[in-house]
């Protein structure tokens, strides 16, 4: 399988985790705050925000217009940091972003 398709469907599985997890969002955040030069736009975006609608939607349009994908991608220890302590039960979200992680960075 193409390194395109296993994305695809990996982030498929991010989104359904995401939403299983009441974290998905309807409302988009502003233009500024998607607009943020901090990593993870961390000072405009929750964590779970900032995979929704930058991380998902530029792989997403990458991969709709079949362009080349990034060589590298550590999201997966992020992700572990933010959700430190936290109630949510994140394995899922974590085996999909470190399969990503990997994916990318082959």
């Amino acid at each position: 399988m193409s390194k395109h398709l296993v994305l695809a469907s990996l982030l498929m599985d991010l989104e359904a985790q995401l939403r299983n997890l009441a974290l998905w969002e309807v409302n988009r955040p502003s233009a500024e705050a998607l607009a943020s030069e901090q990593p993870f736009c961390i000072d405009a975006l929750s964590f779970p925000q900032w995979l929704q609608f930058i991380f998902i939607e530029r792989l997403g349009g990458l991969l709709e217009i079949s362009a080349a994908l990034p060589s590298t991608c550590q999201v997966a220890p992020m992700a572990e940091e933010f959700f430190k302590g936290s109630d949510y039960s994140i394995s899922l979200i974590l085996s999909c972003l470190k399969a990503i992680d990997e994916l990318l960075s082959q």
